[in-house]
């Protein structure tokens, strides 16, 4: 397995075309638009485009980055094993690379297998550092798979209502709107269990998300609308297991993980069933099939080390055709339309960041990394630490041109029920309502030649 991932590796990195950070006029001219991850941005249109190294690693980090991608990879078994033991008894997938397939965003599921999506569970109030309300029996998280001799949690059947609309000018448009319900549970759930729709994202750019500091991240917001602009965005501060404290969340739907190192150690314990040195102890210890094994932490504080920084160290895509006129017409009407409120263009990374290759970075993510209120459409009326039902965090739209060529589909947002990004864009409602009124108003051209820039990125 080890030679296998060697081999496409140096396929991959032979194919990358690395590329530097020239940045120059706030018009839009030059390489300052397409560097979207400044120096560790890479030229990639393929199916691989997510899986290269960042572009500024020496020869150690991207040593380093081989072995890390081979933790990502690996596929856990039942115990005992001598090789990546511990998977379950009950869980979603059994690799990082289950959800994130080819480091992109999962797609909608077309039957019973959910793939990447997964269901957030809870109860009403707050536990005892301010997180969700966990459901006894089921935990937070609801598993749908399970190993030999064990039942998953349950399942979950979904249904859609079709939303037919218009813009001004006569072209119509549908949106699907999906319902969720949990079916075959393994016990008795409470019938006013909270449940929150999550997909995948893709997993490009983490690192230097994380190395945006807190105070740029927390000039950008604006609880209570001092400006009048209707966009109120505001951050999450969430229980960080290792500082022992709040600290600010970045990383999640609603930005509901401090660091990288504890998203990935949650997503190892809730998706995989599988302990670490930050999880000693399973997700769902209450249940009367958890295991009794006395084998946690399941993986050791090396491998959680290797997924962590596999994360960190990928590299970003750069923008395509960034000097075509269409492009930056249609990167003109996203910001005069109102989407970059959100959707911020431009950060530069903390001079002290985790490692040098991520630090002093000038960045065009297109996120504030804030929750904003979305509107009733998208509510999941699921609230986390301090973010509501109504809220998500900005997603980051880097990379987001490239969804059709890595990950085969057009889903997007943060349940996937967006076939397009129009639809995407069509769905977003509070804070964004204005923005979205005024997408509308205009000509089809001109809708046309945003989707053409956000497909350019």
């Amino acid at each position: 397995m080890m030679r296998g991932l060697g081999k496409r590796f140096l396929a991959l990195l032979i194919l990358a075309g690395w590329m530097g950070c020239d940045l120059l006029s706030s018009e839009g001219k030059g390489r300052d638009w397409a560097s979207l991850g400044g120096l560790t941005s890479a030229d990639a249109v393929f199916s691989n485009a997510f899986q290269l190294p960042a572009g500024n690693l020496s020869p150690a980090e991207i040593e380093e980055h081989r072995l890390s991608d081979v933790a990502f990879e690996s596929i856990f078994v039942t115990a005992p094993a001598t090789v990546n033991s511990g998977l379950g008894p009950i869980y979603n997938q059994n690799a990082c690379s289950s959800c994130h397939s080819k480091n992109g965003r999962a797609a909608f599921p077309t039957n019973d297998d959910l793939g990447g999506l997964l269901f957030r569970l809870s109860l009403d109030g707050t536990g005892p550092m301010g997180e969700p309300r966990e459901v006894p029996r089921f935990g937070g998280q609801l598993q749908t798979k399970a190993i030999f001799g064990n039942v998953p949690e349950g399942k979950v059947q979904i249904g859609f209502t079709e939303i037919v609309g218009q813009f001004p000018d006569g072209e119509t448009y549908r949106l699907r709107k999906p319902s969720y319900t949990l079916t075959h549970p393994y016990a008795l759930m409470p019938s006013h269990v909270r449940i929150s729709p999550r997909i995948a994202p893709p997993i490009i750019g983490l690192g230097l998300l994380e190395a945006i500091s807190e105070a740029d991240i927390l000039r950008n917001a604006d609880e209570q609308d001092v400006n009048k602009d209707g966009i109120s965005g505001r951050p999450n501060y969430v229980w960080s297991i290792e500082n022992g404290q709040q600290m600010l969340g970045r990383f999640g739907w609603k930005a509901n993980q401090p660091t990288l190192r504890q998203q990935n150690a949650a997503a190892y314990r809730d998706d995989m069933g599988i302990t670490s040195p930050l999880y000693r102890t399973e997700s769902f210890s209450d249940q009367p099939q958890h295991d009794g094994r006395a084998d946690d932490p399941e993986i050791n504080e090396r491998t959680l080390y290797l997924a962590t920084y596999y994360t960190q160290s990928l590299a970003v895509p750069t923008a395509r055709n960034q000097e075509d006129s269409d492009i930056q017409n249609g990167r003109r009407l996203f910001f005069k339309v109102g989407c970059e409120h959100c959707h911020k263009s431009s950060f530069t990374t903390a001079h002290q960041a985790p490692f040098t290759f991520l630090a002093n970075q000038k960045i065009r993510p297109y996120t504030d990394l804030l929750l904003h209120d979305m509107g009733e459409g998208l509510a999941d009326h699921r609230p986390d630490f301090l973010a509501t039902g109504h809220e998500w965090r900005t997603p980051p739209l880097w990379g987001i041109g490239l969804t059709q060529v890595v990950s085969g589909h057009t889903h997007f947002l943060h349940d996937g029920r967006a076939r397009n990004l129009q639809e995407a864009i069509l769905w977003h409602g509070g804070e964004a309502e204005a923005t979205v009124m005024r997408y509308k108003q205009l000509h089809k051209k001109e809708r046309d030649l945003i989707l053409k820039f956000l497909n350019s990125l």
